[in-house]
């Protein structure tokens, strides 16, 4: 069904490159030589069967959460607890696979190793650890579409997040709502993915200027099967803006209480909304 995995260290010979079909992974470890060779090797080694695990139990990932079923992987299981906070609303355990796949291998690459820091980012959601001491930048990207760097800030040890996602209409997956992105920070990947999305779903208003299509028509395997799916936002106006902008904020904020998301960054055609403690840099630079 799918290539073989692709492994090999990028160009710079610092960073690890990890692609089997739709799982593309940047990995870089920080440490002694020897200690991240070592930490590359375990991410090598348990990364060939992410994808054919995932795909055994395909059917039921893409089926709305049910209490009653018992994942059999690793990466399965940790979907599955992603989405449970989130049971009263439609969601599935594939809204956290990306975050899922990238804990996963973090998880490999430092079991025993004495690394300062290190960070898996499968196309934007990104798990990462640090040690006392150490701390990693992160950028905010707020529209898909003009991929610069918005916002940028230094996340270190103390602050209780290892895991950042990002989610809108105009990302790589589809979307309910009309958020250009919304930018979430949580405890590890998995949970901020699952909250991205949803939050981005959550984003949304009825008007002329919004285009929607079943997601079923435009594959017919999605998870969200016949669910309208945007396709197209043009110009809206300030107040309808506002109206959506409420929507998704209402939906951070009981994440927030609730201990689920540590903050999260809302945009919409250059307007933010930010809850919880997100990193100053985010919002002063994207602003």
């Amino acid at each position: 069904m799918f290539s073989p995995p692709q492994m090999a260290l990028l160009p710079d010979g610092k960073r690890l490159h990890l692609n089997q079909g739709p799982i593309d992974l940047i990995v870089q470890a920080f440490g002694e030589s020897g200690e991240v060779g070592k930490s590359y090797e375990q991410a090598m080694g348990i990364f060939p069967d992410i994808l054919t695990d995932l795909v055994k139990e395909l059917l039921r990932l893409r089926q709305p959460y049910d209490k009653n079923w018992q994942p059999a992987g690793s990466v399965a299981a940790s979907m599955q607890e992603a989405i449970t906070p989130h049971k009263n609303s439609f969601v599935t355990p594939m809204a956290a696979v990306a975050g899922a796949v990238a804990d996963y291998v973090l998880a490999a690459l430092i079991k025993d190793r004495k690394l300062n820091k290190a960070y898996v980012n499968n196309g934007g959601d990104i798990a990462f650890h640090l040690t006392p001491g150490q701390s990693l930048t992160a950028g905010l990207v707020a529209d898909y579409h003009l991929p610069n760097i918005d916002g940028q800030c230094e996340l270190d040890h103390e602050m209780p997040v290892r895991g950042i996602a990002t989610s809108g209409w105009k990302g790589r997956s589809f979307s309910l709502g009309i958020a250009d992105s919304v930018t979430v920070l949580a405890e590890n990947a998995a949970k901020a993915d699952v909250a991205a999305t949803l939050i981005a779903n959550a984003v949304d208003v009825d008007d002329p200027a919004i285009a929607r299509e079943p997601a079923s028509a435009l594959d017919p395997d999605s998870d969200l099967r016949d669910r309208l799916v945007t396709v197209g936002v043009d110009a809206l106006t300030s107040p309808t803006i506002d109206l959506a902008l409420d929507e998704g904020q209402k939906s951070a904020e009981l994440m927030e209480q609730a201990g689920h998301i540590k903050a999260a960054v809302l945009v919409l055609q250059d307007n933010f909304r930010v809850v919880g403690s997100a990193p100053a840099g985010f919002i002063e630079q994207a602003a």
